[in-house]
């Protein structure tokens, strides 16, 4: 079937491609399609369980927590995040569980990486209990 080619303005087979057409590119990290995969649901079940349901800066009463005991709007962090390396996206020795404030503290780098990878350290050293 025939069709005005809306990129290049010609008529031509709608399978044809005339090279006009832009070319979506994916990127690998894309935040959204990464979080919404069964890999990063179990992983993420699999670090906040290895954490306690606890948010790891809070229960160590530092950066200004609120409450020593948080378990509310817990999300899992990358410390080295998917665009910086993509590979580290499931590695529990990069994953640690923040409440939501600790978690925008630790995006924005107020909460330095060194910090958060201490803690990562620690969490992973715990033998399962």
């Amino acid at each position: 079937m025939l069709k005005s080619c809306s990129y290049c303005g010609r008529i031509h087979d709608k399978k044809y491609d005339c090279g006009k057409k832009p070319q979506r590119i994916k990127k690998k990290y894309e935040k959204d399609a990464f979080r919404s995969t069964a890999a990063w649901q179990r992983k993420a079940t699999e670090i906040k369980e290895r954490d306690n349901y606890l948010c790891q800066v809070c229960i160590r009463n530092l950066y200004d927590a609120k409450a020593r005991i948080n378990s509310t709007n817990l999300s899992v962090h990358h410390a080295i995040s998917i665009k910086e390396n993509y590979e580290l996206r499931l590695d529990n020795n990069n994953l640690i569980t923040l409440c939501e404030m600790h978690h925008e503290m630790a995006e924005d780098r107020r909460i330095p990486l060194a910090v958060i990878q201490e803690i990562i350290d620690q969490q992973e050293n715990i033998p399962p209990g």
